[in-house]
C-alpha cells in the first residue's frame, strides 16, 4: 500500500471520527432542549391553574362563565367586609387539592405497573389531559367544571413527571439539568403569562384557549426533537428493561450521577447504550420503596411548608390601597414565587453538589434508579397535598376573625 492510500484512509478516519462528535454533540443538545421544554409544557397547566384559583373560586360569588378581569370587579364583589381580611369563601387551597391529588394517587400507584405502558402511550395521554384541562377550565359555567378541568391538569402533570423522569435513565444525566430548568420556566412563564394577558384586559377564558399551544410544544418536543436511543421501545410494553446506560457499568457500579466525562458509553446518536436485564419484582420495588423514604420525607416537608404559604396564606395578604385588585395582587405574588423557583431549578447548569445524601446513596442499577426517579417523586406532591388539607381550617380561621 502506497503512502498516498494511507494518507486517504487516515483522513477518511479522520473525518469520520468528527462526524461522529459532531453528532454526539447536536444530539446532546436537542435532548437537552427537548427536556427542558417537556419540563416547561408538562407542569405548565399545572401552575396556570394554581395562579387562576382565585378566579376559579370568584364564580361562587358572580355565578358567571369566567370572572371578567378583576379590574372591572368591585372590591366588594369578593371580599367578606364582615372580617378583617378580605377572603373568598372558600381557600385557594381548594383548587390546590384538586391540582395535587390525582397526581398524588397516579404517584403512589403507577410505579408498579406503569412500565407495561409504552412511553409513546404515556404522553398521548399527557397530551390529551392537558388539552382536555384548559378546554374544560375555559368553557366551565360552574365552579365544578373548572375543578374538573383543573383535575384534568393534574393527571397530565402527575403521569408527565412520573413518565419523564424515568425516561431520563435512557439519556445522558445533563438532561436531568434541562428538565429542572424546565420545570422552573414553566412556572415563570405559566404565571407571569396569565398574569399578564389577564392584566392586559384579556379574559380568562381566552387566556386559557392562547395556552392550548403547550400541549403541541410537548408533542413536538417529545416525538421529534428527542434523540432516542435505537432499542428504545417507544411504542411496545417491555418485560425487559434497560442497564448499563452511561460508561457501560454495571447495574451494581453505576451510581446516579456519573463523574465528568464518563461519555464513551454514548452511541452516536449521543444516548447511552441500552442492555436488558428483568423487571423488579413487587417484592424488590417495596424494598427499594422502604430505603427512599429517608429522601421522601424531607421533601415531603419542605413542599409543605412552601405550598402552606403559597396557596394558604398569601391569598389573605391583601393591600386595599394599592392600585392593583386582591385578584391581580394574588397572581403576581404567584409569578414572584415563580420566579424564585426558576432560579432555584435553574442551578444545576452551574452548580452540582456531589455530597448530598440523596444522590450519592442512590446507586442502582437502570431499572431500579428507573423505578426509584418516578416513585421518590411522590415526596413533593404528598408534601404539597398535606399543606392543602391544612390550608383551608387555617383560611377558614383567619376569615373569621
Amino acid at each position: 500500500m502506497d503512502q498516498s492510500s494511507l494518507n486517504g484512509d487516515l483522513l477518511q478516519a479522520t473525518g469520520s471520527q468528527g462526524e461522529q462528535q459532531n453528532a454526539r454533540r447536536v444530539a446532546h443538545w436537542r435532548n437537552v432542549v427537548g427536556f427542558w421544554l417537556l419540563g416547561l409544557c408538562n407542569n405548565f397547566a399545572y401552575v396556570v391553574m394554581l395562579s387562576a384559583a382565585h378566579d376559579i373560586l370568584k364564580q361562587q360569588e358572580t355565578n358567571s362563565t369566567l370572572p371578567t378581569p378583576p379590574s372591572v370587579i368591585s372590591l366588594s364583589q369578593s371580599s367578606n367586609s364582615s372580617g378583617r381580611y378580605d377572603c373568598n369563601p372558600t381557600s385557594t387551597a381548594a383548587v390546590l387539592l384538586a391540582d395535587i391529588l390525582p397526581t398524588l394517587l397516579i404517584k403512589l400507584t403507577a410505579p408498579f405497573f406503569i412500565h407495561a405502558v409504552p412511553y409513546g402511550f404515556r404522553v398521548l395521554v399527557c397530551i390529551a389531559t392537558a388539552t382536555a384541562s384548559f378546554l374544560v377550565a375555559s368553557f366551565s359555567t360552574s365552579v365544578w367544571m373548572s375543578i374538573l378541568g383543573v383535575i384534568f391538569a393534574s393527571v397530565s402533570s402527575g403521569l408527565g413527571e412520573l413518565s419523564f423522569l424515568s425516561l431520563t435513565v435512557y439519556f445522558n444525566r445533563c438532561v436531568l439539568s434541562g428538565w429542572g430548568s424546565g420545570t422552573g420556566g414553566a412556572g415563570v412563564g405559566g404565571a407571569l403569562l396569565y398574569s399578564g394577558l389577564t392584566q392586559a384586559g384579556l379574559t380568562p377564558r381566552i387566556t386559557l384557549l392562547i395556552m392550548l399551544l403547550v400541549p403541541v410544544a410537548m408533542a413536538i418536543s417529545y416525538y421529534f426533537l428527542l434523540v432516542f436511543p435505537p432499542s428504545f421501545p417507544q411504542w411496545s410494553s417491555r418485560g425487559r428493561v434497560p442497564v448499563g446506560g452511561v460508561g457501560g457499568a454495571t447495574p451494581e457500579h453505576r451510581p446516579l450521577m456519573e463523574e465528568e466525562g464518563h461519555e464513551e458509553g454514548l452511541d452516536t446518536r449521543g444516548s447511552p447504550a441500552v442492555k436488558t436485564t428483568g423487571a423488579l419484582s413487587c417484592t424488590e420495588k417495596l424494598v427499594i420503596l422502604k430505603g427512599l423514604m429517608r429522601f421522601i420525607v424531607p421533601l415531603a416537608v419542605v413542599y409543605f411548608a412552601e405550598y402552606f404559604i403559597n396557596q394558604g396564606l398569601l391569598e389573605l395578604l391583601f393591600f386595599p390601597e394599592s392600585a392593583l385588585s386582591h385578584a391581580e395582587q394574588y397572581r403576581w405574588y404567584q409569578t414572584l414565587y415563580q420566579i424564585g423557583v426558576l432560579v432555584s431549578r435553574s442551578s444545576l447548569f452551574c452548580l452540582k453538589i456531589r455530597c448530598v445524601g440523596v444522590l450519592s446513596a442512590l446507586q442502582s442499577g437502570d431499572r431500579e434508579r428507573e423505578f426509584s426517579m418516578a416513585a421518590a417523586s411522590v415526596g413533593d406532591s404528598l408534601g404539597i397535598a398535606l399543606s392543602g388539607a391544612a390550608a383551608l381550617p387555617t383560611h377558614t380561621y383567619f376569615c373569621s376573625l
